[in-house]
């Protein structure tokens, strides 16, 4: 479904990708308007973030304040012209948010689980001129993502963007909080040009030390910008304290990025190169296709003579000399072990068609 965007926010630096921050939660008035005062300083951010209702995993912990922040968001927007946004969940928030004079919003990551709840939020803004940020799903699955976005298309809003926040998986990532996923990513990418993409380094991080490092993977990968979770004091923080930044660090933190920008390539060094890939690409499908031929005819052969596909001592075989080849050649180990993974994978799965009679 083709979809129509208009920005959320116009940029005052059209090629510099945009930068939403602000704590965690509301934990007070002087909490919030002193991050706001502090980010306002740096000149970095034009959206300024913010939860205000938090449901939370427990019930035990700090669940935000509530509709009274509502109007403080109002004063921090007059005093430091700086576009508050909050997360919405229930239809009630929307009209809250509406009432006080609040437009921008973002769909969390657990109610954009939920089609039913994504729907309701859609129908809350119908006829509404506002902003909406949809946060990926907590599980991987784009499909779902990709509906939610639908849903406020067919009810009018043509304000929106995509927060990428990584996910929840049955591996837990080993240094991150959620599982980047990068090429999942590049999949939305793909499937929706139109929509502009914001990474949400904090949650995918879990760890303040790591969110520099995954923000500028996500701006090489080509994201309109970046939603990062800054206090001004991060460690009295009543919610996420561990993945917060201090205004001071946020500001190091943009600077230190390298952003990449769009230039004309045409005729350029990098096209050659591109040109070169080509032709390596093209020789590695032919050479692909010529051995997934002969796994057909050693299936072939398996299923005359009734011999298991699997052969567990030849593919030891196999890892040991190609991951030896690979150390050889430079070729990283983790991606060898990968590629022969999913060769192997394929090759079972060609020799088992041919074992039942489908090929």
């Amino acid at each position: 479904m083709a979809i129509e965007i208009k920005p959320i926010i116009a940029k005052s630096e059209p090629n510099n990708p945009l930068l939403i921050a602000g704590p965690c939660s509301a934990e007070s008035k002087e909490q919030l308007f002193e991050t706001a005062r502090l980010l306002s300083e740096t000149k970095l951010i034009k959206l300024f973030r913010c939860g205000i209702w938090k449901p939370r995993s427990s019930p035990n912990s700090f669940e935000g304040l509530g509709d009274c922040v509502l109007s403080w968001l109002k004063e921090i927007e007059n005093q430091y012209v700086l576009t508050p946004c909050i997360e919405i969940a229930t239809p009630q928030h929307v009209e809250k948010a509406y009432q006080n004079g609040i437009t921008h919003y973002w769909v969390g990551a657990r109610t954009s689980v939920n089609p039913f709840a994504v729907q309701e939020l859609a129908q809350a803004c119908k006829g509404l001129d506002v902003a909406v940020m949809l946060k990926n799903p907590v599980s991987p699955d784009l499909p779902l993502w990709y509906g939610n976005f639908e849903r406020f298309a067919k009810v009018g809003i043509k304000r929106m963007a995509a927060i990428y926040r990584g996910f929840s998986t049955a591996e837990k990532h080993q240094v991150y909080r959620y599982d980047p996923l990068w090429q999942l990513l590049i999949e939305f990418k793909q499937h929706y040009r139109e929509i502009p993409v914001f990474c949400d380094p904090s949650h995918i991080a879990g760890k303040r030390r790591y969110v520099h490092e995954i923000a500028q993977k996500a701006l090489f990968l080509n994201v309109d910008g970046l939603m990062v979770e800054t206090h001004a004091n991060p460690a009295a923080a009543l919610s996420d304290r561990m993945q917060q930044l201090s205004v001071p660090d946020f500001e190091q933190m943009v600077h230190k990025l390298i952003i990449p920008t769009q230039k004309q390539i045409t005729g350029s060094v990098l096209e050659k190169y591109r040109e070169d890939i080509d032709v390596i690409d093209n020789h590695l499908f032919e050479l692909l296709s010529k051995r997934f031929e002969i796994s057909q005819q050693i299936a072939e052969f398996k299923k005359e003579n009734e011999i298991p596909i699997l052969q567990i001592d030849r593919w030891k075989q196999i890892c040991e000399k190609r991951l030896s080849q690979a150390k050889e050649l430079g070729i990283d180990a983790e991606f060898a072990a990968d590629f022969l993974k999913l060769l192997h994978e394929w090759s079972i799965k060609k020799q088992e068609k041919v074992m039942v009679g489908n090929e």
